[in-house]
């Protein structure tokens, strides 16, 4: 996580303002991000918005894997 002293994380939000969650999938259907990944994205460093980023990704593939 970030402290006070940190230069501002530069991993842009995948935020694609198109906000709605899918009741089955529990999942944006604009960025693909949980709820909670949502909610903690200011508070994450580039290391842990990249990780997200890569769920993302798997998320994206058509099996549910990256490629």
């Amino acid at each position: 996580m970030s402290t006070a002293n940190d230069p501002p994380p530069s991993v842009p939000s995948p935020c694609r303002d198109l906000c709605h969650i899918d009741d089955a999938s529990g999942l944006c259907t604009g960025c693909l991000r949980t709820l909670d990944e949502i909610a903690v994205w200011s508070l994450l460093d580039d290391e842990m918005r990249r990780e997200v980023l890569a769920a993302i990704a798997e998320r994206h593939a058509p099996d549910g894997a990256a490629e």
